[in-house]
């Protein structure tokens, strides 16, 4: 199915319709995009294909150039196909949506227009400035994208990516400073873990190592056992293979 069918006149607008349906195909999928000397294959009847791709299109670009309007006696012309092209939208119901190609072409006038496409300037038209593609683009790309939402966006996608190497966490009941870094200069407050492994405790409160433990105001270890009471400052010493030993009690 073809969701951005691109209705243009050669020789005026077609250079246009070339770039957006470029971006358009970058950006939506090259499938998505009608452009008649694109999307026909050498060989294929147009005249049905024209049709066909108009029906299966959710939104029609109507690229108007500058002398758009002095071709009166194609837009009157039955067998014109930006005319049959414009029409076959208007009669399935389809959204057309005129871009007007450069700064000299100004919003269509009714005046100017057959009575069966006079309806064609009622419609919301999109400046496309010739001397700044690159937004113009854009922001007819945006536009697509908010009228046919299905349409997978690469430009969205690429924004929604996180970028290499980074990371996403989340940390609940903070109280004091949190640091998360490779590699850290300076003095920071509160607690900092590099390269741990196995679990850690940054808590307040008393820390247990291993299997039994002692209380009473005192440090013990020994043997399969390390217990630190209360609140320490300074080294926290292991001792293994020895016989119990008691220090700091303050009985």
């Amino acid at each position: 199915m073809n969701d951005v069918f691109i209705n243009y006149r050669t020789g005026d607008g077609d250079k246009t319709a070339a770039l957006i349906d470029q971006e358009l195909s970058r950006r939506f999928g090259r499938k998505r995009i009608f452009r008649a000397s694109k999307s026909i294959a050498p060989g294929h009847a147009y005249p049905e294909a024209l049709l066909t791709g108009v029906r299966r299109s959710s939104v029609v670009l109507a690229v108007i150039g500058p002398d758009w309007t002095n071709f009166q006696a194609r837009l009157r012309d039955p067998e014109d196909w930006v005319r049959k092209e414009i029409l076959e939208a208007f009669n399935c119901a389809i959204p057309i949506v005129p871009v007007l190609d450069g700064r000299k072409t100004d919003r269509l006038n009714k005046v100017d227009l057959p009575g069966e496409l006079a309806r064609l300037a009622d419609l919301q038209s999109i400046p496309f400035d010739t001397h700044d593609t690159e937004a113009g683009l854009k922001r007819l790309g945006d536009l697509v994208a908010e009228l046919v939402p299905g349409l997978y966006d690469r430009d969205r996608d690429v924004a929604s990516s996180p970028a290499p190497d980074s990371v996403r966490n989340s940390i609940g009941d903070v109280s004091g400073t949190a640091v998360q870094s490779r590699d850290f200069t300076g003095d920071v407050g509160g607690t900092v873990i590099k390269d741990s492994q196995g679990p850690v405790h940054t808590g307040q409160g008393n820390i247990y190592q291993n299997s039994r433990h002692v209380s009473g105001g005192r440090h013990v270890s020994g043997d399969g056992m390390t217990y630190v009471e209360g609140d320490h400052h300074g080294d926290i010493r292991h001792r293994f293979g020895g016989p119990d030993r008691h220090e700091d009690d303050d009985r």
